[in-house]
């Protein structure tokens, strides 16, 4: 089975679970604190993507890392996920945890590059973009800066994505300029 389809079933159990227990944003904490030690250690990520490691090690490591501020579904999840030897799936099922605690709750999570970071209006228009694209109410827009836009923006929702930066026009108008559409005058 690939690695997607086991997440989003680990994702999917670890969701309802949560939301039967009424631990929902406990849970969804851990997940976050999770991928925030994943994007901070890379030895972290290794460990858990690694064969040599023991099952029984890896959970000693799980636990001294989150035992203490995680809650009880939260560290019983990681340990039956790496006792049956699918510990390298955690961070897919958690970024999938986040996909369907979205889904859950109503949220449209947006990404928005821009060159500069966006004024108070700018976040309000993009919102009220999102919202006519997704359907959704909530929205919660992700801001990155890229300086190689040159001006415009990037807007991700989903599987969209409408660029209207100058790099993009520029772009576009090199690969006209490239097909030579030239008139012979005489």
């Amino acid at each position: 089975m690939s690695e997607i389809k086991v997440a989003s079933r680990y994702a999917k159990s670890l969701l309802e679970l949560s939301v039967e227990k009424n631990q929902l944003e406990a849970v969804m904490a851990d997940v976050h604190q999770l991928l925030s030690v994943a994007s901070e250690n890379r030895d972290f990520v290794l460990m858990l993507h690694s064969p040599i490691v023991s099952a029984d090690k890896k959970i000693k490591i799980l636990k001294i890392l989150f035992g203490k501020t995680a809650n009880p579904i939260t560290i019983t999840f990681f340990e039956i996920v790496t006792r049956k030897n699918r510990s390298d799936v955690l961070l897919t099922t958690a970024n999938e945890f986040l996909r369907q605690y979205n889904l859950h709750k109503g949220i449209q999570v947006a990404e928005v590059t821009t060159t500069l970071p966006l004024t108070a209006d700018l976040k309000k228009s993009f919102i009220e973009i999102v919202n006519e694209i997704s359907g959704l109410d909530k929205v919660e827009l992700v801001e990155k800066i890229n300086k190689d836009l040159i001006g415009g923006f990037v807007l991700k929702v989903n599987d969209k994505l409408l660029d209207d930066s100058l790099s993009n026009k520029l772009r576009i108008l090199r690969l006209r300029f490239g097909q030579r559409y030239f008139v012979k005058t005489y």
